[in-house]
């Protein structure tokens, strides 16, 4: 038995802030300026009262809108997140009651960034090809931007708020592919969130700033750009060749290539460092930002709008980051 996507939409918040609003912020930068970097040109931020559950259960309510799929129809629930409700219960367990799915369903939440789509993907073709789920519900959802220090101004133009819904079955629009994965914790201090859970459970409340001038604050998201930079190019290079390896595929028989939509700077060096057509390949953050785990599926659900990923084609996706982690597959579009 294989594993296919049968199904795929995603959620914005309805809060947008432009680069014109972060320009009246921060003086110093112009709007020209932070497109030409980081590639994008606005971003949704999630209301003050709307979390990550919230924002998963509206992706699902869309995806069962446009699909015809049914609650009843999911037999589990797989949400990625690393902004949840509570320390406890699982949101995927709240989830499965706000939207009606049977109580029969499995439901959990899983801890992971950049690469989660990815992870995800794998967790639900191993529920469904061991015949343990029918339908999977996989949803991501993150409101990184809760954790944005107010005058960080380089996370601040990179991130947005976002969520996506996926239902992986044993048929449907693209076969998932053969996995690649890779972990390396002595990363973890270059994206963090130090305080708020166990180790330090208590907020800090002091304010810093790194080598490069960036906010570093205990209580808010810390990100050394330099160090994830390098982290991603001796990374996934090799992964994108392990990946193609691993489905018996060559570089010439892929139809497009969507990564994890980091910034612009990023996806442009690693877009000539793997040697990838640009015609070929996916820069879709220019209304979003980085949405975390969402940004795969969001250029996915995009890019067969605009008819650049149809069928008959050979996907590779891939993501990477916060851990570190990083994990790729192919979709076999049918």
């Amino acid at each position: 038995m294989n594993a296919y996507i049968e199904a795929l939409s995603y959620y914005l918040p309805e809060k947008v802030l432009t680069n014109a609003e972060l320009v009246s912020i921060f003086p110093e930068w112009t709007e020209s300026k932070i497109e030409k970097k980081i590639g994008v040109k606005s971003r949704h931020i999630a209301a003050d009262d709307e979390t990550a559950s919230d924002m998963a259960v509206k992706a699902a309510q869309k995806l069962f809108e446009e699909s015809g799929i049914k609650p009843a129809d999911i037999d589990f629930i797989i949400f990625c997140t690393q902004s949840p409700d509570y320390h406890l219960p699982t949101s995927a367990c709240l989830i499965q009651t706000r939207l009606g799915v049977p109580t029969h369903c499995g439901a959990i939440d899983y801890n992971l960034g950049c690469s989660g789509y990815i992870y995800g993907l794998a967790m639900a073709k191993g529920l469904v090809v061991s015949g343990a789920a029918k339908r999977v519900l996989l949803l991501t959802a993150e409101t990184y931007t809760k954790y944005i220090h107010p005058n960080d101004r380089g996370n601040r133009s990179i991130f947005g708020d976002g969520a996506s819904a996926t239902v992986i079955s044993n048929s449907g629009i693209a076969e998932i592919g053969e996995f690649s994965f890779g972990t390396d914790g002595t990363g973890a201090e270059n994206l963090i969130v130090r305080t708020g859970c166990s180790r330090n459970p208590d907020f800090d409340g002091t304010v810093e700033q790194d080598e490069t001038g960036a906010i570093k604050s205990p209580d808010h998201l810390y990100m050394s750009g330099g160090e994830i930079f390098n982290f991603t190019l001796d990374n996934v290079p090799a992964l994108v060749e392990d990946v193609l390896e691993k489905n018996g595929l060559f570089q010439e028989d892929l139809g497009y290539v969507v990564f994890h939509q980091a910034n612009k700077f990023m996806l442009e060096t690693l877009r000539k460092i793997c040697g990838f057509d640009k015609a070929k390949y996916c820069v879709s953050l220019e209304e979003t930002g980085n949405t975390v785990s969402s940004t795969v599926p969001i250029a996915i659900s995009e890019a067969m709008r605009a008819g650049n990923v149809k069928a008959g084609m050979n996907v590779l996706v891939a993501g990477f980051g916060v851990g570190y982690s990083w994990a790729g597959t192919v979709l076999k579009f049918i």
